[in-house]
């Protein structure tokens, strides 16, 4: 389950995440769903308003080298996925 809730500050963060353009560069493809039920994959992220209901503290960095994950987003649940395997699969 991915409950992510998007932190100011870098130490504050258990992933530091950044945003690529392409699938290849990806770790993971996220697809963002409207219900928290819904969030039940990495891959299917459910945004929270408050950091007690994450599952997730993430801080989105300015370069590729400083994340820890690489993200795309995707605009079709189906291809929500891992595109390789992660040291953080199954722990967002």
């Amino acid at each position: 389950m991915a409950k992510i809730f998007v932190v100011d500050r870098e130490h504050d963060a258990t992933v530091k995440a950044f945003k690529v353009e392409r699938e290849h560069e990806a770790d993971l493809l996220a697809f963002v769903v409207e219900r928290e039920y819904e969030a039940k994959t990495d891959a299917k992220w459910f945004f929270v308003n408050r950091q007690s209901e994450a599952t997730t503290k993430l801080f989105w960095v300015e370069r590729e080298h400083e994340s820890q994950l690489k993200v795309l987003f995707v605009t079709r649940e189906y291809e929500a996925k891992w595109v390789k395997g992660h040291p953080l699969q199954n722990r967002l």
